[in-house]
């Protein structure tokens, strides 16, 4: 299979991208780099053995990277995966604690059906198969915040298995190039979430808050089909951006509602793989293309002088752009998997092995699950380039922009401007200056309203391009006003007066002689320093086209 492949180019110590065959991929075991360290916090999947990094041979500058992604995203529940206690970010230290959640003797766990639900619906928006029995089991390992002394999760049976999500990465020097990719899904599974160390440095201390203690999570596990930081990035974005449709988690990354560790390796086109190094809890999409392309980068390196890459977790450092080691995964812990006792497999049904006379309370019915599903990202993209006329690449900007979506349908709804033009102002001028200002959609001075309202007296040619921005920009500085009022105060609206405007051309075509002869003689651009010196004398109140019409009229006659 082809696969882009990292070439070395010593002299300006930098690699780029090119396509040759691949050799074999990872197994079915865990994404590359993921093999357990007996530590806190790695994946429960069973994992192959280590290979052996190779040396570089002299003259040779080809490597592939090898990335694969291990997401823990948070469902969305009002209550934990075991227990009632509730689920509420930023809640004082140790306020939404249960007996269960503090692991006291004598407590058992009770499944929420709500997180269950979720599962099942990620699973089937991810095209996995559902199994219909999954089992829980227990993973032993000692940490403060883990008061249990091991974590409730599936490595034996997960609840779905074998899926794969489709992404799109944008390339080419106006990203206007779309190229669909595919990775495929190893499995998801349902477990706890820890809880949360808090270490004071000044008193030498930890303090443990165990508020996120058995939250419910998704780890979606996804294979090492990717090559890069902004592929691995784009996935992860898609990943987002469909749990938030099915609303089976919020998937806030600022929030910790979304985690990802990423395992990446380089190896020689066509030998073994190389050692995998696992870099741990990246927080937002920037960060982690960064810490992928920045690993990647420093393994070719470390093997390029001859070095060896270890197995090891490493964290990522944003503040000084790089990874740095946490721990070695060289001494591998028994995590002693043993069923978990307290609790039955987990049963689910389909309509045809759906038992007669069930209580719908008491069973999930995953094709009743599949009718519920609510409208992909992917839908909506083809939607909008189809209705719309967009550019496939601005349907994905649309939807990436967290309320983008919302803010254009509302301007498309109140306003007569055409599609394409209502667009290029929510995508160029609207969310330039939020980026600008480094605002959310929600926190924009002006309202879609206002913009449909400006973009209306736009299309009616009352005012010119040049002033609707001056127009836009009064709007985003001072909020209570309409465009209106302000094309009114202003005095920015188009001159309606003919015969005045006529004037005005002949007047500056008498003042600037040379210029009139410089267009006589066939020179294209002198015609546009006419307008400009006719806009000038108008404010800028009059329309471009217009101007240059009378312009050519009176200089024909």
């Amino acid at each position: 299979m082809a696969a882009p492949v990292l070439r070395w180019c010593c002299p300006a110590r930098r690699w780029i991208l090119a396509n040759i065959d691949r050799g074999p991929r990872h197994g079915r075991g865990a994404p590359t780099g993921s093999r357990s360290s007996g530590k806190r916090g790695q994946s429960s999947v069973a994992q192959q053995p280590l290979v052996t990094a190779q040396k570089p041979r002299k003259g040779e500058h080809q490597w592939a990277a090898v990335v694969g992604l291990e997401i823990h995203a948070q469902i969305s529940s009002n209550s934990k995966l075991f227990s009632g206690s509730q689920v509420h970010f930023a809640a004082p230290p140790n306020s939404l604690v249960s007996f269960f959640d503090a692991s006291l003797p004598g407590t058992l766990p009770v499944l929420n059906r709500r997180c269950v639900e979720a599962a099942v619906m990620t699973g089937l928006a991810l095209n996995c198969h559902i199994n219909k029995k999954s089992l829980f089991d227990r993973k032993h390992y000692f940490y403060a915040d883990l008061p249990a002394g091991y974590q409730i999760t599936q490595q034996r049976l997960p609840i779905a298995v074998k899926g794969s999500l489709a992404y799109s990465v944008c390339v080419g020097k106006t990203r206007s190039q779309v190229i669909n990719k595919t990775v495929r899904i190893k499995q998801i599974q349902l477990e706890q979430d820890s809880g949360k160390s808090l270490h004071d440095d000044l008193r030498s201390q930890t303090l443990i808050d165990l508020n996120r203690a058995g939250v419910g999570l998704l780890e979606v596990v996804l294979e090492p089909d990717m090559s890069c930081g902004e592929e691995a990035a784009t996935a992860v974005r898609e990943l987002q951006l469909i749990l938030q449709a099915l609303g089976t988690s919020q998937a806030n990354m600022a929030e910790g509602q979304l985690r990802v560790d990423a395992n990446i390796s380089v190896h020689h086109p066509g030998e073994p793989l190389g050692v995998r190094t696992e870099v741990k809890n990246l927080n937002s999409a920037r960060f982690l293309a960064k810490a992928i392309d920045y690993e990647i980068q420093r393994q070719i390196e470390e093997l390029e002088n001859g070095g060896e890459i270890l197995n090891e977790t490493r964290s990522f450092d944003y503040k000084l752009g790089c990874t740095v080691p946490m721990r070695d995964k060289e001494g591998k812990q028994d995590y002693r998997f043993i069923p978990e006792p307290n609790l039955p497999p987990l049963l689910l049904y389909d309509s045809a092995s759906l038992p007669a006379g069930a209580d719908p309370q008491q069973v999930i019915n995953i094709d009743q699950l599949r009718e519920q599903l609510p409208e992909l990202p992917s839908v909506t993209r083809e939607k909008l380039v189809q209705q719309y006329g967009m550019l496939p690449e601005h349907s994905f900007t649309l939807l990436n922009e967290v309320g983008l979506l919302e803010f254009f349908q509302h301007v498309m709804k109140e306003t007569r401007a055409e599609p394409k033009k209502v667009t290029s102002w929510v995508l160029n001028t609207f969310l330039g200056f939020l980026k600008q200002q480094n605002l959310a959609v929600s926190e924009s001075p002006v309202t879609p309203s206002a913009l449909a309202e400006l973009l209306n007296l736009l299309d009616q040619r009352a005012i010119s391009s040049a002033a609707a921005k001056k127009v836009f920009e009064e709007l985003w500085r001072s909020g209570g006003k309409t465009p209106a009022q302000i094309v009114s105060e202003k005095r920015l609206e188009l001159m309606q007066d003919q015969e005045a405007l006529e004037q005005l051309c002949r007047a500056t075509m008498e003042k600037h002689p040379q210029v009139v002869m410089d267009l006589k003689k066939g020179n294209p651009r002198a015609i546009n320093k006419l307008i400009g010196l006719v806009r000038k004398a108008t404010l800028s109140r009059a329309d471009p086209t217009v101007i240059k019409e009378m312009l050519e009229k009176q200089l024909s006659s």
